[in-house]
């Protein structure tokens, strides 16, 4: 049984997302990174579908992909990239002495993360809050949502960040970015499972979708 930790998902891709997510929150500072996308937002989506690709291609040649019939794999599959699912994030610190978490892996085994803190956020409306997890230097979020067991994985979705670009507590939680573990593709790999507080109230119409879903560019 192979481990699929969260910042293992694929070497390629983390790399191409970390590079991404670095040029995006840093074009003219990331008091701006908001206003720049908002003025282009056939630029971000773009970016985005350069970054899909890149996976697919990775998952179709690379060593460690989890892909068993490379041949037959014509590419992941997504919602639309949607603007309204980059959502800005308060966090409160966790402060509390239990920091220490021991989260589950599909296997049954465990790994203990740390709880970082609640992203406090709204979604058309409606207010969410996602537990943080801290594991290596970078920041978990793990999550379901409406979509869960019925357009997407019904294990959950991830997304992943560099620890130290969180500033001053705040957040961006890119929803176009979240995808499935390896477990999803093969059932040889060993995923986290989500904290059952991190299951929101709505439906996230974004990220990766499971193969049967209709919603790829």
């Amino acid at each position: 049984m192979f481990k699929n930790k969260v910042i293992r998902y694929s070497t390629i891709a983390m790399f191409i997302a970390i590079l991404a997510y670095f040029i995006i929150e840093n074009l003219g500072g990331a008091s701006s990174s908001d206003d720049a996308i908002a003025a282009n937002p056939a630029a971000y989506k773009t970016k985005i579908l350069e970054e899909r690709t890149a996976k697919d291609e990775q998952f179709k040649s690379g060593d460690d992909s989890p892909i068993k019939d490379k041949e037959a794999f014509h590419g992941l599959h997504y919602f639309e990239p949607n603007l309204g699912f980059r959502i800005k994030a308060n966090i409160s610190p966790y402060m509390q002495d239990d920091k220490e978490v021991i989260v589950k892996y599909t296997d049954g085994t465990s790994e203990k993360y740390e709880k970082y803190g609640y992203a406090n956020f709204s979604v058309e409306g409606q207010p969410q809050k996602l537990l943080l997890l801290k594991n290596e230097g970078t920041i978990s979020v793990l999550f379901r949502d409406g979509t869960s067991g019925k357009e997407t994985y019904g294990g959950g979705r991830y997304l992943d960040y560099p620890a130290d670009q969180i500033k001053n507590n705040t957040i961006v939680l890119d929803f176009n970015k979240a995808y499935n573990p390896y477990c999803a593709y093969q059932e040889s790999y060993a995923c986290p499972v989500p904290p059952a507080e991190n299951t929101l109230t709505v439906a996230i119409h974004a990220g990766e979708v499971t193969e049967e879903a209709t919603h790829e560019e």
